[in-house]
């Protein structure tokens, strides 16, 4: 593939123009779905997702193929237009692409950063020991932890909810193999469905939002649809849960200083983001940049402040502390503390940088024409409706911040109601498979393989009917946006 790229950008460099180069100029994107570049664009895209899905097989991360891919993608699309003259069209579509992922990086950047201050003041730790201490069943704490994780989903990303109480589940459960194996897939199910109504939970939501498809409080109407897709599979696994309490050793655990005042400025943050869409038209990623301003000057507050006298040595307590006392008990602190910068580098970049290559790369397919030609297809030979059931139900096998990029991609011309519906289906869908989701994934690497591809399966009906079910009762809610 390196040398794929190298043979590319060679020929893009040295081909020879057309004789009318200079004074071509073109006024609209050409079509190219028919010509080598077209073909040449899909077999790539295909490849570069085949070689995510491999990635526990050739231990090769999944951002390198779609970054490869993205690359190749655009350098074939350069190529004919130079062909034709005038790059100036490929130029900005490609420019449109990148600003368009920006945005996204720059929001989950912040949300990231957050989570990432707050797992390591434990307040994880503290909610997972909290729920412990209740010394609750096995079938009190399958409630409990689905409709957390259920509320939680809605500013937290899937995958940091679905790993947060899949830890508890897995603690609360090591004597209980079925309880570990339901309580996992409770929790699947339940982020993906609380991850659809919000346009914080989630990849395919926040593209919505930052489009400007759907208004902030728009995304609320599919609260009910979300929580019937939540109890259907949650009351026929109810059933199944084991009756008994599980046996568990407490420990106690004290937060760092300025751990609950994190929590207030991410909820600060999230008010800012909402506000200045809302009533300023400002795009999402202002208010969490502001939220970020906030986090640095609190971390500078942590990392220089005096809150706290500093001790003298045992039996010297008359004595003023000595300077090496007072610089080890600052050491203490900042080791106790964060620095954003710190933070920010321990972002999932391969995940990051994987939608890059997925964005750039449906992107170019669009520009390319394939886009449009399968919404002709999708939207033009059948109804909205089954065209979005479709795209939700491939949501099990394909990403749906990807799918979600392609729909919008191809600006089908839908009611307030479709725009729901697809925003619905494609959040939920991913619950019909283990690997439909980022929760899912994730569950399966800590699950001590109680739960996995197989026990998950085995309830796909009943997650179907959930499907189908909250599908319904978006119909019956929501019948004055169609």
């Amino acid at each position: 593939m390196p040398f794929c790229l190298w043979t590319l950008g060679s020929i893009l460099l040295w081909l020879p123009l057309p004789g009318h180069a200079e004074t071509a100029v073109l006024t609209k994107p050409l079509d190219l779905t028919q010509t080598w570049a077209g073909y040449f664009s899909v077999g790539v895209i295909v490849l570069a997702y085949v070689g995510a899905m491999l990635e526990d097989v050739t231990f090769i991360r999944k951002s390198k193929s779609m970054l490869l891919g993205a690359s190749l993608i655009w350098l074939a699309i350069l190529i004919v237009y130079r062909q034709h003259g005038d790059t100036t069209l490929a130029v900005q579509a490609f420019r449109e692409n990148l600003m368009a992922y920006m945005e996204l990086l720059l929001f989950i950047m912040v949300s990231m950063t957050y989570l990432n201050v707050m797992e390591d003041m434990r307040l994880f730790d503290a909610l997972r020991l909290r729920l412990l201490s209740l010394n609750l069943g096995y079938r009190p704490l399958f409630w409990i932890t689905g409709i957390l994780v259920f509320l939680m989903s809605t500013v937290v990303n899937g995958l940091t909810a679905g790993l947060l109480m899949g830890a508890v589940i897995v603690a609360v459960g090591r004597d209980s193999p079925r309880f570990v194996s339901l309580g996992c897939l409770n929790v699947v199910i339940a982020c993906n469905a609380g991850g659809s109504f919000s346009p914080l939970g989630g990849i395919s939501t926040l593209f919505v939002w930052q489009q400007g498809v759907l208004k902030f409080t728009e995304f609320l109407t599919l609260f009910l649809p979300c929580l019937v897709n939540f109890l259907i599979p949650a009351l026929f696994m109810h059933f199944a849960v084991p009756r008994d309490k599980p046996t568990l050793a407490f420990e106690t655990l004290e937060l760092p200083r300025g751990a609950r005042r994190i929590i207030v400025l991410f909820g600060l943050t999230i008010a800012m983001t909402v506000f200045f869409n809302m009533k300023l038209d400002l795009p999402p990623v202002a208010g969490m940049m502001a939220g970020l301003s906030l986090l640095q000057l609190f971390s500078y507050y942590l990392l220089s402040s005096e809150e706290y006298p500093v001790p003298n040595p045992p039996g010297m307590e008359l004595d003023p502390p000595s300077s090496e006392t007072v610089e080890n008990t600052r050491d203490e602190r900042r080791e106790q503390s964060f620095v954003i910068f710190d933070q920010i580098g321990r972002l999932d970049w391969d995940t990051l940088l994987f939608f890059y290559g997925a964005m750039v790369g449906i992107g170019g397919l669009g520009f390319i024409g394939y886009l449009d030609a399968i919404s002709t297809w999708l939207y033009g030979q059948h109804s909205p409706t089954l065209a979005n059931i479709m795209i939700g139900l491939s949501s099990a096998f394909v990403d749906n911040g990807t799918l979600m990029f392609a729909v919008l991609t191809m600006h089908p011309d839908l009611p307030l109601g479709q725009w729901l519906l697809v925003t619905l289906t494609l959040g939920v869908g991913g619950s019909l498979l283990a690997i439909g989701s980022a929760p899912g994934i994730g569950l399966l690497g800590i699950s001590k393989g109680h739960y996995n591809f197989g026990s998950h399966m085995k309830w796909c009906p009943v997650i179907l009917l959930g499907y189908f079910a909250a599908i319904g009762v978006h119909f019956l809610v929501n019948a004055r946006y169609f």
